[in-house]
């Protein structure tokens, strides 16, 4: 059993046992057996999780479980009831610290349990070993949905761990550890369904280092964005999420020396580079449970419409729709990042690659949606404006993707704004004024900004 889930599977309990007690503590006496023995079954996971961990964290974001950097299932669990009654009382984290005890254990159970009852006074929640994070006014959204990066930023971090634990699987048992995958694909769908905006953007925070796994993840995060944007959910959403995570996972059968060379490939280097597509093809053919959508992708995404690309021989009268939203995330993902024998290029120019041909490649209805989606500018973006203030680009405007909406950070002269405020670019001027837009992207290093930071999620 892999690392991960073995963690899952503590984590599994830690949520059952939190929720366990948590309404056996609603249905019974405080000194009601039910509750003691679901209290000290939490303290016997935690001190367990503690010998690795100083602290368990259990967030949620949206309408998804996350404990430390892993989103957890709400299918599998039954967390329902406990995500609502947190997001009620508008808890949005708990954390337990090395230390904690069973007394702290039981009040802190008995006060969660007691919220909303009449004459119950507001919980303080001081206690030595157990934090809770409240959502503040000025993260309220009138969807109930707080503006919390942090979270955003965990299970993404979570999700590429996830990734390449899949990875790892494929390279050494032969088959992705399709478990993992699907406890991946739950959280990222969750969060692009209620929070796309800041998922999205994070997509281009990359390490470097890591470019594999988080490449994986963000062709699927970009997928399941175009998807959604298409009205697609439930089940297919996370097919199409799943197949996209999956798309290149038959580089684990190409020679490290030329998966991991830092210069240009040479021809018959690229030529066996090519055989990923029918490698993971039959590797996600061959594992059991694996959607039927997978394998297809594997195959077919960087075949075009035209009938170029490779496989070279094979021919389709038309692509699968999985396969055309992962050619796109596929192409924009692997353009814009910056590799040794590569510069990242401008959203731009990738869209203009993606529209190149006179759109005999690539689906152009689909490419207007997701330059629709992203904008010119996509969101986390730090750009100097046509007046020399600075902002973030907070949002995409689908009717003139040139002109988003932004949140600006600093001054003509350079100086920080106590007061950042939000402008909409595509608002017309008034009489006489300037009108204001985006001069050019700007590195957020040369200003010490987190744009990620002055995202809300949505």
């Amino acid at each position: 059993m892999s690392d991960l889930q073995t963690r899952i599977g503590h984590y599994d309990e830690l949520l059952r046992r939190f929720a366990s007690g948590v309404r056996a503590a609603q249905l019974y006496a405080p000194d009601h057996p039910l509750v003691g023995r679901n209290v000290e079954g939490l303290l016997t996971v935690l001190a367990a999780l503690h010998t690795a961990q100083s602290s368990i964290a259990i967030g949620i974001v949206g309408s998804q479980l996350v404990v430390a950097d892993t989103p957890m299932s709400r299918a599998s669990l039954g967390m329902a009831e406990l995500i609502k009654r947190l997001k009620d009382h508008e808890i949005e984290r708990v954390a337990f610290d090395r230390g904690v005890t069973q007394q702290e254990l039981s009040a802190f159970i008995l006060a969660l349990a007691a919220l909303g009852k009449a004459d119950t006074p507001e919980a303080d929640w001081k206690f030595a070993h157990i934090s809770v994070g409240r959502i503040t006014a000025d993260d309220r959204r009138t969807d109930g949905i707080g503006s919390d990066m942090a979270a955003i930023r965990q299970l993404y971090a979570g999700t590429v761990s996830a990734a390449q634990t899949v990875w790892e699987s494929a390279e050494t048992e032969g088959e992705p550890d399709l478990p993992a995958a699907l406890q991946a694909i739950e959280g990222l769908a969750d969060a692009v369904t209620h929070n796309r905006t800041a998922l999205v953007a994070l997509t281009a925070m990359r390490s470097y280092d890591n470019y594999t796994f988080t490449h994986m993840v963000n062709v699927s995060i970009l997928t399941m964005g175009q998807a959604r944007a298409l009205g697609i959910d439930g089940r297919l959403l996370r097919e199409l999420g799943l197949s996209a995570l999956m798309h290149d996972i038959g580089k684990v059968r190409t020679p490290k020396e030329i998966l991991n060379k830092p210069d240009k490939l040479t021809d018959p280097e690229f030529e066996i580079m090519r055989r990923h597509t029918v490698d993971g093809a039959e590797i996600l053919r061959r594992t059991p449970e694996m959607p039927i959508l997978a394998p297809v992708v594997a195959f077919e995404h960087h075949l075009r419409q035209d009938g170029t690309g490779y496989p070279a021989q094979a021919r389709r009268a038309g692509l699968n729709l999985g396969t055309m939203l992962c050619g796109i995330s596929d192409v924009y993902d692997a353009m814009r990042s910056q590799r040794a024998y590569q510069q990242a290029f401008p959203t731009d120019r990738i869209l203009s690659v993606l529209k190149r041909n006179d759109g005999t490649q690539f689906d152009q209805h689909l490419v207007r949606r997701f330059v629709q989606l992203l904008g010119i500018y996509p969101p986390g973006n730090l750009v100097r404006l046509t007046t020399g203030e600075i902002a973030v680009v907070t949002e995409a405007h689908a009717p003139d993707p040139h002109r988003p909406r932004v949140r600006v950070l600093c001054a003509s002269d350079g100086t920080r704004l106590d007061l950042p405020y939000d402008r909409n670019l595509w608002e017309p001027a008034r009489p006489g004024a300037e009108e204001h837009s985006i001069a050019a992207p700007v590195d957020p290093a040369d200003y010490g900004i987190d744009p990620l930071d002055h995202l809300q999620t949505k």
